[in-house]
């Protein structure tokens, strides 16, 4: 499958799996691809917020987004944010298990079995090591 083709079959799974328009989309990873599935995803009129940080240099897709009057706003803003984080999950007022999509053991066989997972996505969400 080409890049264009893979791209384009993501949006049309978060389209189906949002059941109605995405307003607003953030790419956590910062690469080609997952920039180029938010924009696509994203609503005319939304806003993608780039968090991620994967490649300084990017080639998406931001004639079509212009188009659709989609805003791309980037944020680099995590300095001092880890206690508050780390505050909110000693006290319980999140709760990240639910997250917890597979959890796997340490051998070789299951480490490859859990990037698999997570490279495939589906249903992970959030992909864990027992140590």
């Amino acid at each position: 499958m080409s890049f264009k083709q893979d791209v384009a079959a993501e949006i049309e799974q978060i389209k189906k799996a949002m059941g109605a328009g995405v307003n607003v989309s953030f790419d956590c990873a910062g690469f080609n691809k997952t920039m180029s599935t938010a924009l696509g995803a994203t609503c005319s009129g939304g806003q993608v917020c780039l968090v991620g940080m994967g490649h300084s240099i990017m080639t998406v897709p931001l004639t079509p987004a212009a188009v659709r009057e989609i805003d791309v706003i980037g944020i680099f803003r995590y300095k001092n944010t880890w206690p508050l984080c780390i505050e909110f999950l000693r006290s319980g007022k999140i709760d990240v298990k639910p997250l917890i999509t597979h959890r796997y053991g340490f051998s070789q066989k299951e480490v490859e079995e859990a990037f698999e997972t997570s490279a495939h996505g589906g249903k992970a969400i959030k992909v864990m090591f027992n140590l």
